[in-house]
């Protein structure tokens, strides 16, 4: 079976999470990705939280699937010649170097169109074009800049990030989208172009609701979904919600049995107006249908927390997976607190591809992320991350590189 993106060849200039993340779903989706690292050292991630002596990390591993690597000198002259090569070869550039790197090193914008007109060339960078866009920038800066720090968490407690890498992982995908784009639009220009993913901007697109409930609050002076309502004062931006929904359908995090013990025996329950009723069977509070302060989403507004409460003592009852089971039937919309541990040993997942176990030949076998996105005529193979300069002789023979000058390479430590 062919793949999506057979015949397109990804020239892969990222390192650590964003960019990575980024060409990864581009290699699965079946580019050829080329990953230029340098000699003896490769992507910093390769040694970083290392596990398993002499092997690469999991962090390295888990990012760089179904991708070659080449190594090269780039400051090298002879580096720069194989390096112009390659990009007269490929289809796109992605880096997710500091600002400027890529001009310094002699690769502006201008310098790669003239070798490739049809290269698109794309990057992450922190910020967009602003006071900011200069500045280095790591996952939780962008998860504090993106807004998604100041909303999170509860009220009475200072901002958190949230253990979802949306700054770089998220920023990857974005920018993913980017470049599928601008394929598409090569067809009809025959024009490369740049493609920009600030992670910033990314952030803040994931967190598109708060920027709603702040225009909201401009507004009214008041979000009636949030745990704030209706006992304490809104201030003049969007607060932490804990674990309130952002749909406005209410929801809350709840305890379940087990719980004094097991720090992930929780459920997240939802109490959604059309199964109101449901609701109230379930747990044994059947006046509350048509109880005046109860029978109208309205009126439950302001007695949230009591009605959480109640469920609670119900759900306390249950393990998470009973509870589960019980409100499925009614179509009460729920969901577990699931471990990282109960999603590695999740047989579901593995069947569909979600969790994946790849054998490597230094640190053995290790569970991975597969593609989150499936597609029926086009099946993601996860092929474990290469090592470094695995596959330097095969591209530069591909490039057009004789053994003997491949040999001189080596001698000469271009590559």
């Amino acid at each position: 079976m062919s793949k999506a993106l057979d015949g397109v060849r990804i020239l892969d200039f990222t390192h650590v999470q964003s960019g990575p993340t980024c060409t990864q779903l581009l290699a699965w989706f079946g580019a050829d990705v080329i990953k230029v690292e340098k000699a003896g050292e490769g992507d910093a991630t390769r040694g970083q939280l290392r596990d398993v002596p002499d092997a690469d990390s999991l962090y390295f591993t888990m990012l760089n699937h179904n991708k070659r690597s080449i190594t090269l000198d780039t400051k090298n002259p002879k580096g720069k010649e194989v390096l112009n090569t390659l990009i007269k070869s490929c289809d796109v550039l992605v880096e997710n170097f500091a600002p400027g790197a890529l001009d310094r090193m002699g690769f502006t914008w201008e310098k790669i169109q003239e070798l490739n007109p049809r290269m698109i060339v794309a990057s992450v960078k922190g910020f967009g074009p602003g006071p900011y866009e200069d500045c280095k920038v790591y996952e939780n800066v962008a998860q504090c800049a993106g807004g998604s720090a100041s909303t999170t968490g509860f009220d009475d407690g200072p901002p958190l990030v949230t253990g979802a890498q949306i700054g770089d992982s998220g920023t990857g995908l974005h920018l993913a989208l980017g470049i599928v784009a601008a394929l598409y639009q090569r067809n009809t220009t025959g024009r490369g172009q740049k493609v920009l993913a600030a992670m910033q901007d990314s952030v803040l697109n994931l967190c598109r609701v708060k920027l709603r409930d702040q225009q909201r609050l401009d507004r009214t002076g008041l979000l009636k979904e949030y745990p704030q309502f209706p006992d304490s004062k809104f201030g003049d931006a969007v607060p932490r919600a804990g674990n309130a929904s952002g749909g406005g359908q209410p929801g809350w995090i709840l305890k379940c049995k087990g719980w004094e013990t097991d720090p992930n025996a929780y459920i997240y329950f939802i109490t959604q107006a059309p199964v109101w009723g449901a609701i109230c069977k379930v747990i044994g509070q059947e006046d509350w249908i048509t109880h005046p302060d109860y029978a109208t989403p309205a009126v439950r507004l302001s007695r949230l927390k009591s009605i959480f409460d109640r469920i609670e003592a119900w759900t306390m009852t249950k393990t998470k997976f009973e509870a589960m089971k019980i409100l499925n039937e009614f179509d009460i919309p729920c969901g577990p607190i699931l471990s990282m541990k109960e999603i590695a040993e999740d047989q579901s997942l593995r069947a569909t591809g979600t969790v994946v176990e790849v054998d490597h030949p230094k640190r053995g076998k290790y569970l991975t992320v597969g593609n989150p996105i499936k597609m029926s005529d086009s099946l993601t193979e996860v092929v474990r991350s290469p090592l470094l300069g695995e596959h330097t002789d095969e591209v530069l023979t591909e490039l057009g590189y004789g053994l003997e000058a491949i040999a001189a390479l080596r001698t000469e430590k271009v590559v």
